[in-house]
């Protein structure tokens, strides 16, 4: 069953944030994740405004945590700190 990792993210060091994004693809791209959104326009609704929003698809959960988990994704993170506040989880599909 397909799982989908949801990242809802504030960028503050835009300069810095570009590590993250290169080093986050090349873990996207090891771990088979499947880009359904990355940035992008938003048009908000309701509640709290979005910042920037990442959507993956993955195969299963344990797929979406072995990505998160990964030594490349760890790599990406610390590339982030300091450069933008992550909201981040894992959605199981139906």
């Amino acid at each position: 069953m397909s799982a989908y990792l949801i990242a809802d993210v504030s960028v503050s060091n835009p300069q810095q944030y570009e590590d993250y994004k290169r080093l986050s693809s090349q873990a996207m791209a090891e771990h088979g994740a499947k880009v359904l959104v990355r940035g992008g326009q938003t048009q908000h609704l309701e509640g709290r405004e979005p910042g920037r929003t990442v959507l993956l698809e993955f195969p299963n959960v344990e797929a979406a945590q072995a990505f998160y988990e990964s030594e490349t994704y760890r790599a990406a993170r610390q590339a982030r700190e300091g450069a933008a506040v992550m909201n981040m989880f894992i959605v199981q599909g139906i």
